[in-house]
């Protein structure tokens, strides 16, 4: 039976408050951080077809690492935002340090791990203490750089027993504003939550689309937004495709995610435009499936009229990658309202509706239509003029 020895690792906290609940900022030295942290990295579970990932950070940028290894051995080095922990409870005791009147709310935190067999689930090594919600990259170069950081402490925000939920949800509340941070990573981490949510929602369907092998999109998304190991032909990743979703379903994310967490349920009522948010009442309904089906449906038309485009990997063929993709995702909206009033609509309807217009297969391409906004933005409006669809744009 292989066992570690009993470690600790004490430092100064103070308890904050907010709607999540309570958790912990204080200071810590360096080397004690190095420590104690893991990188739960996001990766596929499983070998083959399981559609299942795991983990929450995203992968380690080796180049990033490097230039923060050089850079904290610099006499003005500094991290001044706070590195985000979880912990476990039974790792973790507080003694208060009261003030002469009464108790306050600081602490000695004290991180101890759990030695026993490796095999047992109990067991938790030091190196396991803290799983790392936010600042992989300042720890690792930290650790890169080889030095024993004995002036150097770090500033922490340490959750205690935060649920895999709320750990995946702190995470991509704090990185989703940050263009640097992988969108789908993010996006992907929402499906963790236990509330429903648009994004977790549209990351459902996006995944279905992905998955299902009647769906024209199979194998064609990029889970966590880079390239899937042993397949090809993934042209779009799995941010571009939520975002396009997004839109049909709410106009106000946070605060439909904010309703869901508080599972008051979204009210059955006319408060939002059908003309805007066509997949709203499946939303609401809880039936997500209607919303990918209604998704593949369209796109399968789009398959059968110009099957030689969306199948085709040549170079500037637009069709099937992200331009031609967000335009076609565009149009969807304006061809629902006209074609089914609002409604579902059958693949057949679709491609009645496409094989009216004089688009061809070598149409789609990078002359007519540029990479960027620009190419997106003609494809639609050549979509509008042909199917004289002028009242919704």
């Amino acid at each position: 039976m292989i066992e570690e020895a009993k470690r600790t690792a004490t430092f100064p906290v103070l308890r904050t408050r907010q709607p999540i609940g309570d958790f912990y900022i204080g200071k810590m030295a360096a080397k004690d951080l190095i420590n104690i942290s893991w990188f739960d990295v996001r990766r596929r579970a499983g070998d083959g077809e399981l559609d299942e990932y795991m983990g929450i950070q995203r992968r380690v940028s080796e180049d990033r690492v490097k230039e923060i290894a050089q850079y904290v051995t610099l006499s003005d080095a500094t991290f001044p935002t706070a590195v985000i922990l979880a912990v476990e409870a039974k790792c973790t005791t507080l003694e208060a340090v009261c003030d002469q009147d009464a108790a306050s709310d600081f602490f000695l935190m004290t991180l101890q791990n759990n030695p026993g067999d490796l095999d047992n689930p109990e067991t938790v090594l030091f190196r396991g203490i803290a799983r790392v919600l936010d600042g992989q990259h300042r720890i690792r170069g930290l650790m890169d750089a080889k030095q024993d950081f004995e002036d150097f402490e770090v500033n922490v925000c340490v959750f205690v027993d935060a649920d895999i939920a709320d750990q995946a949800s702190i995470f991509a509340t704090v990185n989703l504003a940050q263009t640097k941070v992988n969108r789908s990573l993010v996006y992907d981490l929402l499906s963790y939550s236990k509330s429903r949510s648009p994004e977790r929602t549209a990351h459902t369907v996006t995944v279905a689309l992905d998955s299902n092998e009647n769906s024209p999109l199979y194998r064609r998304i990029k889970r966590l937004g880079v390239s899937t190991e042993g397949r090809f032909g993934e042209v779009l990743t799995q941010a571009t495709v939520v975002r396009s979703i997004l839109p049909y379903i709410s106009n106000d994310v946070l605060r439909d995610r904010d309703i869901g967490k508080k599972k008051s349920g979204w009210r059955h009522d006319a408060s939002f435009d059908r003309k805007k948010l066509i997949f709203r009442q499946y939303f609401i309904e809880e039936r997500d499936e209607e919303i990918a089906r209604q998704i593949m449906h369209y796109f399968e038309a789009v398959k059968r009229r110009w099957e030689d485009a969306w199948n085709s990997t040549d170079k500037g063929n637009m069709l099937p990658r992200t331009n031609g993709f967000r335009a076609f995702a565009r149009f969807l909206r304006p061809a629902i309202l006209n074609l089914g009033e609002g409604d579902f609509v059958k693949m057949s309807i679709f491609k009645e509706l496409f094989e009216s217009m004089s688009l061809e297969d070598r149409d789609f391409n990078t002359d007519n239509f540029p990479p960027g906004g620009t190419g997106e933005r003609k494809l639609f409006d050549r979509l509008m003029e042909e199917a004289n669809f002028g009242e919704y744009s």
